[in-house]
């Protein structure tokens, strides 16, 4: 999917005045063909961390359409709500780099700095410094805080993480720019959380998207320019690109086919985890289930409770022992299964959903 196909075309080679040359090392900057799918953006990424051997530096800007972003280390499962991802078809993609969840969508510019070497692992300012430039031309105070959060107005407009693999490494942030904040919300929270119009003012106590900082209105691709024109300077033009060619773009396809749209490394990579899930149900009684979850499969479930059956409910346990731990394993899982010979009148759908 393709982002801005109704907007000017935008070539590289057009001249962008008013910004001074910097005198930095020469930096490549990649297009990505306005690309909106995380799984390929991702992907695009990786290939020129990987694959792509250049003595400068790499630029890489991506947008993605809504997901959510999981850190390389990060339990899946307890990051997002399965139930609001599933039903907006929000994508979750785990990347590289170690961190905490991010949601991205259109409102969101994300850059990425592909290097040689590991001398700047962990030095976020070298990498964040002409995004905060940029910034200050729009007279927007920005400044990096901490190890690798950018702040404007006091308020948090940006995270970065980084990446290292042999003797390259890449550091990656995201622009809050008009981002759809209930949907952050609503995503990244337990569903147990009741979102109301009041927790959307109390993240805005300590996020805020660039756009209502700006004294004049502009869109996100403007941004993109801006960045491009402080990163390569008034005279650079046309600036240097390394151009993905159709081997490139077949090496691309097959990272994001083997990695970022498995379910093995978005959910299964998740670290062993256990979850206890419990309800009281008219004429049935207290269900009791304690999960313990590996790799992203059940690896032993105990079920207790006051509930009345015909069989052990341990036949039960040991026909869920090795499932997916997910919606649609389980529900395939139960499909032949006589539920109601365990806790009496309990349906499937409602077991179901106490399970998961």
């Amino acid at each position: 999917m393709r982002l801005w196909p109704g907007w000017p075309c935008a070539s590289l080679t057009v001249k962008i005045a008013h910004y001074r040359q910097l005198e930095v090392t020469k930096v490549l900057f990649v297009d990505n063909q306005e690309i909106i799918d995380p799984r390929i953006n991702l992907a695009i990424e990786e290939h020129l961390l990987r694959n792509v051997q250049t003595d400068e530096p790499i630029l890489l800007f991506y947008v993605n359409e809504p997901s959510v972003i999981i850190g390389r280390n990060q339990n899946t499962l307890e990051e997002i709500d399965t139930d609001f991802v599933r039903a907006k078809n929000i994508h979750v993609v785990r990347r590289l780099s170690g961190g905490g969840a991010v949601y991205h969508d259109l409102g969101n510019l994300n850059f990425s700095f592909v290097t040689n070497g590991r001398d700047n692992l962990h030095n976020f300012a070298r990498f964040t410094e002409p995004v905060v430039r940029a910034l200050r031309r729009l007279d927007i105070d920005a400044e990096l805080r901490g190890k690798s959060d950018i702040y404007a107005a006091g308020k948090k407009i940006s995270g970065n993480a980084q990446y290292a693999a042999a003797s390259r490494m890449f550091s990656h942030g995201t622009l809050l720019f008009d981002s759809h904040l209930e949907s952050l919300l609503k995503a990244l929270n337990p569903r147990q959380l009741e979102i109301t119009s009041n927790a959307v003012q109390s993240i805005r106590a300590f996020v805020v998207n660039i756009r209502e900082l700006l004294p004049a209105d502009m869109s996100i691709f403007q941004l993109k320019m801006l960045l491009l024109a402080e990163i390569f300077g008034e005279t650079m033009s046309p600036i240097p690109t390394y151009e993905l060619t159709s081997m490139d773009w077949a090496q691309i396809s097959e990272i994001s086919a083997s990695r970022y749209q498995t379910w093995e490394w978005n959910v299964g990579r998740s670290p062993r985890f256990n979850v206890r899930k419990h309800d009281r149900f008219d004429g049935v009684g207290k269900i009791d289930m304690r999960i313990d979850v590996n790799k992203g499969h059940i690896q032993q479930i105990k079920i207790y409770g006051d509930f009345a059956g015909l069989k052990n409910v341990a036949e039960l346990e040991a026909q869920l022992a090795g499932v997916r731990y997910d919606p649609d394993a389980l529900a395939e899982a139960l499909h032949p299964l006589d539920i109601t010979a365990y806790f009496g009148s309990l349906d499937k759908p409602r077991l179901l959903r106490l399970l998961y």
